[in-house]
C-alpha cells in the first residue's frame, strides 16, 4: 500500500480534476448590506484523486462526477451564509471530502472580485489545501478491563466524522516501559485516515482518553487508556505539547510489533527505516 502525504499529493504525485471559475451567487461577508444583497464568487477546485480506473473502464462511475461536485459547491455555497472567506474555504473543503469518498486531496481557492474595496483591484481570495493523511496510532492499557478499555476507544475513532478506515491490530500483552512498577500493559496499533490536523487529532484522542478517565499523574505510570500519534502520514511535527514522529517509538518493541503487523514497509521519515527493519533491530 502506497501512503501519501499531503505535500506529496501537491507536488502531482496523483491525478487531478480541475475545477476553473465556477460563478456563484451567494450571500458571504463581514457587512450586512453582503449578506442581504449577495455577490457573485469565483470557485477553483483541483480534487486530487486516481483515475486510472476510469481511464480504463470508461465509466463514470469508476470517476468523481466532476459536474455533480459543481452542483454541491453551488448547493453549499448558497444555503450557508459565512462571515469569512476562510470559513467558506474550509467548511466547503471538508463538506467534499466527506461527500466524495475518491478524493483523497483537494485544494480549494473561493475568490471574491466584487469585495467592498474602495481603490482599485482585481480579485480577492482565499487557498486552503486538505486532505486525507494516513495516521498511525499506539494504544495501551493496564488498568481496569483493557481489552474493553481499547475496543471501546476504536469504536469511538470510527464514529468519529472526520476519521474513516479505523483498522487495529492485534491485542498484544506486554511488559511495563520505563521502569515504574505496574500490571502488564494491553497494547495495539491502530491505523486510521483523518482529515484533521495534528493538534485537532490529539486533542480528539485525549476527549476519548478523559472518557475512560485518564490521569497523567505519575510519568510512564499505570494508565486507563493511552493513545499516543505514532506516525501522521510522512509529516515532521514538533509543537510545545506534541512531537511528530513519535520521539521514542523506535526503541519501543510494544509500538514495533503491533504496528508491524498493519505496515511493516511504512519508512520513518527522519531515520529512514522501515517498521520492520526498527523492531528487527531492538
Amino acid at each position: 500500500m502506497r501512503y501519501f502525504s499531503m505535500e506529496e499529493m501537491n507536488n502531482c504525485f496523483m491525478d487531478r480534476i480541475k475545477i476553473d471559475g465556477l460563478q456563484v451567487f451567494a450571500h458571504h461577508g463581514v457587512y450586512d448590506f453582503e449578506t442581504k444583497k449577495g455577490q457573485n464568487f469565483y470557485i477553483n477546485a483541483e480534487l486530487f484523486c486516481d483515475t486510472r480506473k476510469a481511464g480504463k473502464s470508461d465509466e463514470l462511475s469508476d470517476s468523481t462526477n466532476y459536474g455533480e461536485v459543481c452542483e454541491f459547491i453551488k448547493d453549499f455555497m448558497e444555503k450557508n451564509t459565512y462571515k469569512l472567506l476562510e470559513a467558506v474555504a474550509e467548511n466547503l473543503s471538508k463538506a467534499i471530502l466527506l461527500k466524495y469518498d475518491l478524493i483523497k486531496y483537494i485544494k480549494l481557492e473561493i475568490c471574491k472580485p466584487e469585495a467592498p474595496i474602495q481603490i482599485p483591484f482585481k480579485n480577492v481570495s482565499v487557498e486552503v489545501k486538505r486532505g486525507w493523511t494516513t495516521v498511525f496510532l499506539s494504544g495501551g492499557s493496564n488498568m481496569g478491563d483493557s481489552v474493553n478499555t481499547l475496543n471501546g476507544a476504536i469504536e469511538m475513532l470510527k464514529e468519529d466524522p472526520d476519521i474513516k478506515n479505523v483498522t487495529p491490530s492485534k491485542f498484544i500483552i506486554t511488559k511495563p516501559y520505563g521502569g515504574v512498577e505496574q500490571d502488564d500493559f494491553v497494547n495495539c496499533a491502530i491505523m486510521l485516515e483523518t482529515i484533521l490536523d495534528p493538534e485537532t487529532l490529539l486533542d480528539r484522542l485525549h476527549e476519548i482518553e478523559s472518557f475512560y478517565k485518564r490521569e497523567r499523574k505519575v510519568h510512564w505510570g499505570p494508565r486507563t487508556l493511552d493513545l499516543d500519534i505514532v506516525f501522521f502520514g510522512k509529516t515532521v511535527y514538533e509543537s510545545d505539547r506534541l512531537i511528530i514522529p513519535h520521539v521514542d517509538m523506535q526503541n519501543r518493541a510494544f509500538v514495533l510489533e503491533p504496528l508491524a503487523e498493519l505496515a511493516p514497509n511504512f519508512r520513518h521519515p527522519i531515520l529512514g527505516k522501515t517498521v520492520e527493519e526498527m523492531l528487527n533491530s531492538l
